[in-house]
């Protein structure tokens, strides 16, 4: 959002500010707060997706050119656990957005779906899956998440507008949920607690955050990524086990317990940013060393800082 306002965009935010069962609430609400001191506008609603009417009213309203649709479930443990609502949002969600975009002539539609649709594809390339690598979903999570990218084509098949799919992967870093990946790795160590590692081989490719928002603003606004999809990750794979081993050595505590990995979870690692690249130059620079670092810097000085020490 900050990096499409420093290019002089208009920007209109709809946020359901929604816990998900998970999230405790005032976790959510300081990360909110401390969200919005990175943005200027002050055009934002929580307005659901799921809203028909609402989110007709919405895009009406402001007639903007362009839609990036990042309202999801945040990650597949959520969805299993609530598959309804999952699809509500989703599914239902998405298709009211089409429908509101086609009637009110948006002219580009992004959508940000998930490396989960690829399903298993660890060590299937040598530089990474590209994005014509077969999509075959494990979990609800990543079906929905497809069947996004296919609704979202078929909108634009039939109506001329133009879309854009873009896939990231393993995103991670300031002012995110504590119920993710790195996020439970890192305030694990800071605790002292016990890391546990699904998998000592299972590989991820971790992609910091600023690497992610800056793919999603390049993709939205240039003219080069028309009707294409594309992976918006870091471009390379680490184990889990690395990951884990390096929170543990910035926080300077925590201990390593290791799993058999989940077989409800597919098997991921590299993935491929060439077409990104050459398409919107897009340029992704963050690994986890550095990535890692600044993240906790920003968690041992937040609200996760507090609750560390109680």
């Amino acid at each position: 959002m900050s990096l499409l306002e420093s290019q002089g965009h208009t920007c209109i935010i709809t946020d359901t500010q929604t816990t998900y069962g998970i999230i405790p609430k005032d976790e959510l609400d300081y990360l909110i707060q401390e969200r919005r001191k990175k943005i200027r506008t002050d055009r934002i609603y929580s307005i659901d997706i799921a809203d028909r009417d609402g989110i007709a009213w919405l895009i009406n309203k402001h007639l903007p050119n362009t839609v990036i649709h990042l309202a999801s479930f945040p990650r597949q443990k959520v969805v299993n656990a609530n598959p309804q609502a999952g699809s509500y949002t989703m599914s239902e969600g998405l298709l009211n957005l089409l429908e509101a975009s086609v009637q009110h002539n948006i002219q580009k539609f992004v959508y940000v779906s998930s490396s989960m649709v690829y399903g298993n594809f660890k060590d299937a390339y040598f530089d990474g899956i590209t994005e014509s690598h077969p999509t075959d979903p494990i979990g609800q999570y990543g079906i929905m998440k497809l069947a996004g990218e296919w609704l979202v084509r078929d909108y634009s098949r039939r109506t001329g507008m133009a879309h854009t799919i873009l896939r990231p992967s393993a995103v991670y870093g300031p002012l995110d949920v504590e119920d993710r990946v790195v996020s439970k790795f890192l305030l694990g160590a800071m605790r002292g607690d016990t890391i546990r590692v699904c998998g000592n081989l299972e590989e991820l490719d971790f992609t910091f955050v600023t690497d992610a928002a800056e793919g999603i603003a390049e993709a939205a606004v240039s003219d080069d990524t028309h009707n294409v999809t594309y992976n918006i990750t870091r471009g390379r794979s680490r184990t889990l086990l690395e990951a884990a081993k390096l929170a543990v050595r910035i926080a300077g505590q925590g201990t390593i317990e290791v799993e058999v990995a989940d077989e409800n979870f597919p098997s991921r690692g590299q993935l491929n940013t060439q077409r990104a690249q050459l398409d919107f130059g897009y340029r992704p620079e963050v690994d986890i060393e550095q990535g890692f670092q600044e993240y906790y810097e920003w968690l041992n000085n937040s609200f996760y800082g507090i609750k560390k020490a109680v």
